[in-house]
């Protein structure tokens, strides 16, 4: 299995910021110890395929470094040059590991699931929604899938993925979230699953198997899985 990793996943941030940033790291270390795993350098993806789920107003004050204070605010990251970096190199990752699925069968982004991303503004950590775009670059190919699905088991909701493809049929966007978690205004994905605080394991396999149940009834022929952190 391909397994896709740069060290621009690891942006240098101001001392004490919360985010935790050395797990990227941590978790290569981790996978370059797996066997079976061929790790890769994940490519940066292009204006064009940021501009498939991207308003191009946001994605150049993006680049040129013109977001507002309230919007660096609301992605949590200070810009600089590598933050552009990281997140370009992030949605190339999820790009790539998705073209190697359809050869393989399988591969994994070792960062991504950018799921605060909207198609004009960044929030929660997230600049670019990388699975959003990289659905589209699918769709787009003419060897690809017709019907992607999006399986999105982070605690919190894929608020902005499930606004940037809410009208587009072909691809099915499913979450299974913590109901009091953020985003505290939720968006409306084609299936929201909110657990309640404490819930046990028997109710969260209950809401997974309700939600594979789902996705198997609406034609996937190839589904990009976030695991969250």
């Amino acid at each position: 299995m391909k397994a896709f990793y740069s060290d621009h996943f690891v942006l240098p941030l101001p001392t004490g910021h919360r985010f935790p940033m050395a797990k990227y790291k941590m978790l290569r270390d981790l996978v370059l110890g797996l066997p079976n795993i061929q790790l890769h350098e994940a490519p940066r993806a292009s204006d064009t395929e940021l501009l498939l789920a991207h308003d191009a107003s946001y994605v150049q004050r993006v680049i040129s470094g013109t977001l507002s204070e309230a919007e660096q605010k609301a992605i949590g990251f200070p810009w600089s040059e590598k933050m552009v970096e990281r997140s370009r190199r992030s949605v190339g990752a999820t790009i790539a590991a998705c073209q190697s699925a359809l050869k393989e069968g399988v591969a994994v982004n070792l960062a991504g699931g950018t799921h605060h991303a909207y198609r004009n503004k960044g929030s929660g950590f997230c600049v670019f929604n990388d699975a959003a775009i990289a659905a589209r670059v699918l769709l787009k190919s003419s060897t690809g899938p017709q019907k992607i699905g999006i399986l999105d088991l982070d605690v919190h909701q894929g608020d902005g993925t499930a606004a940037i493809l809410q009208n587009d049929a072909a691809i099915c966007t499913v979450s299974i979230h913590g109901e009091k978690n953020y985003p505290f205004a939720k968006a409306s994905s084609d299936l929201d699953i909110a657990l309640a605080d404490g819930s046990s394991d028997t109710i969260y396999l209950e809401a997974l198997e309700e939600a594979l149940r789902f996705l198997s009834k609406q034609g996937i022929q190839f589904l990009i899985y976030l695991a969250g952190a």
